[in-house]
């Protein structure tokens, strides 16, 4: 593995009796396409801290994303530049709650997140400030939506061939244009990302080399894959404006699956999130690897506990989105 120099890796400490029992737990933020009209609604109703992040984000953006998400139309919540932000914010109002019931980010011992979801755990750690983390993702989702005209870049989901398989069929499927594997989700699927024509190639390529389905995805760009490059330099420029602070628990970033807790080397990798692969199905091992035997999906949706019982059955996985599942996980703890 190679390091930048200046740049360090985390490295856990070598367990002990008391990390074995205490210290297994990961806290893990969902990305795009988990959104849903409502979400984060209740935990505001509930919980003046989890209303406060909502409220935060409103004035970071200059403008009432909080209507947009509890009550406005999916097909404008799902735009791009629209769902990064709001993800995140239910996302950090769902770790108020937990907070305001004496659960802390510090109670685990990785922090992780799948794409966007990388700056909701940042700012779940403290490591970037929530109306920053707010900010970026607008920018980001804006710059990721122009990098690619529409209709020119495509994605798809391969399902049941191997990582290995896919990087195969992609590199068939190029023929000069790009196609590339964008997420290792799990052991059952993996997303290519590119070019539309080479990507509709490797659904076609896929399926002649015995995957289950290959199914072209709803979405107005193709991510994560090098014709993101203009959305990474913009993010680049973002980035280098923003201050990034240890973060109070480590990252296990999506481009190295492995946990990282300097600030500056953060920040380049979450430039090169932009045109690199998510490893989450690495990652997850990663954390495993490490001692963790429990997920807490924070914010909308389920799909990453999902995957994480696809790639690690030992790993138990809750999903928290809801006051009430806030009052199940905290009374749990008591």
């Amino acid at each position: 593995m190679l390091v930048p120099r200046g740049h360090t890796v985390y490295t856990p400490p070598q367990p002990n009796v008391i990390q074995e029992v205490a210290m297994t737990r990961a806290f893990v933020f969902p990305g795009q396409g988990a959104q849903t009209i409502g979400m984060g609604k209740a935990l505001a109703e509930a919980y003046p801290a989890a209303q406060a992040v909502f409220d935060e984000v409103d004035e970071a953006l200059g403008e009432k994303l909080s209507s947009l998400i509890w009550e406005g139309d999916i097909a404008d919540l799902t735009l791009t530049q629209n769902a990064q932000p709001a993800l995140m914010a239910t996302s950090i109002a769902a770790i108020r709650a937990l907070e305001a019931e004496g659960v802390s980010v510090t109670d685990a011992t990785f922090v992780a997140g799948h794409s966007l979801g990388e700056y909701s755990a940042l700012a779940a750690a403290g490591s970037l400030a929530v109306a920053d983390a707010a900010r970026l993702l607008r920018t980001r989702g804006q710059a990721m939506q122009s990098a690619v005209p529409v209709g020119e870049g495509a994605m798809a989901a391969i399902l049941g061939l191997d990582l290995d398989a896919v990087r195969a069929v992609a590199e068939e499927a190029a023929q000069g244009e790009v196609c590339q594997a964008a997420n290792d989700n799990d052991p059952t699927q993996v997303v290519v990302s590119g070019s539309k024509a080479a990507v509709e190639r490797a659904a076609e390529i896929a399926k002649e080399k015995g995957a289950k389905r290959a199914v072209m995805l709803p979405v107005s760009a193709p991510f994560h894959c090098a014709l993101m490059q203009p959305a990474a330099d913009v993010m680049a420029e973002a980035l280098a404006t923003v201050e990034i602070k240890t973060p109070t628990v480590p990252l296990v970033a999506n481009v190295r699956a492995e946990a990282v807790t300097d600030p500056d080397l953060i920040r380049q990798l979450l430039v090169e999130q932009v045109t690199g692969s998510v490893r989450w199905r690495e990652s997850v091992q990663y954390m495993a690897a490490q001692g963790v035997t429990e997920t807490w999906e924070i914010g909308a949706g389920k799909a990453l506990s999902g995957m994480i019982r696809k790639i690690n059955r030992d790993i138990a996985g809750k999903a928290i989105s809801t006051p009430d599942d806030v009052q199940k996980v905290t009374q749990a703890e008591s």
